[in-house]
């Protein structure tokens, strides 16, 4: 009787991997607080405070509107940069990743797999933070909901990028404090929450050319105009092409 056995299909193995990821990532208290209960929590502040009223009066619109895609945004930074950062960072720390990589599984599978985790929790955030609007007010649109997916892919790609990039290259506990500093910097400053054109006039174009502001105001772009703003589209490609490029030619796999 033969005791051979062979390994799962290539998209069995990364499903698998997707769903370890995933499950990981919602059972972590730190990681729950971080991409679900800081967001909503942003949200629920912005909604019943006069915070955004300056711009929602600009833009004609309710506070409602300009929250939700802020904090949509602040998802992607939440699970992308910082979800996926601090845990390859332990992972790697751990000789997880070494061993993974000689499995059937692989490199490019244990990739695909992280890629799968950040969009199924990116998902969850975006049904909670929807149902969530919707209750303060917020009023989804189709063509404002069609439009914000392929948004919301390439930011996640664009900081999934980064997070690897700073995973891969430095310590564990220097991953932990970088990524929860640039957290911190972008979510309050970095244009995501709300739009640069109140902030002083020589700051507001500077802050405007990071990947945060970029995502914060493509997604307003899609939700309250219906429009497909082809700058901050095209920054986020650019970053993106440049954080992958350089995490595959500077990623460590053991620390």
């Amino acid at each position: 009787m033969s005791t051979t056995s062979t390994a799962a299909p290539t998209l069995t193995r990364v499903l698998a991997q997707g769903k370890f990821e995933t499950l990981a990532m919602l059972k972590n208290g730190e990681q729950l607080m971080l991409n679900i209960a800081f967001p909503i929590m942003g949200l629920l502040a912005l909604a019943f405070t006069g915070f955004l009223d300056p711009w929602a009066n600009r833009y004609g619109v309710s506070r409602v509107d300009i929250a939700v895609p802020g904090v949509l945004a602040l998802c992607v930074l939440s699970t992308a940069l910082s979800g996926q950062g601090i845990a390859t960072g332990f992972d790697r720390r751990y000789g997880v990743l070494r061993f993974i990589s000689t499995t059937p599984l692989g490199k490019g599978g244990l990739i695909a797999g992280k890629v799968l985790a950040v969009l199924s929790v990116l998902l969850i955030q975006y049904l909670l933070v929807g149902a969530l609007g919707q209750l303060l007010g917020w009023t989804a649109t189709v063509p404002g909901v069609l439009m914000s997916l392929p948004t919301l892919f390439l930011g996640a790609a664009c900081f999934t990028s980064l997070g690897l990039l700073i995973a891969g290259t430095v310590r564990a506990e220097a991953t932990l404090a970088i990524v929860n500093m640039a957290w911190v910097l972008l979510a309050t400053a970095g244009g995501i929450l709300i739009p640069t054109d109140r902030y002083p006039t020589w700051l507001s174009p500077v802050i405007d050319l990071l990947p945060s502001a970029a995502l914060g105001n493509a997604l307003r772009g899609d939700y309250i105009y219906h429009s497909f703003l082809l700058l901050p589209h095209l920054i986020l490609l650019v970053a993106t092409v440049l954080f992958a490029a350089l995490a595959t030619r500077f990623f460590k796999w053991s620390a």
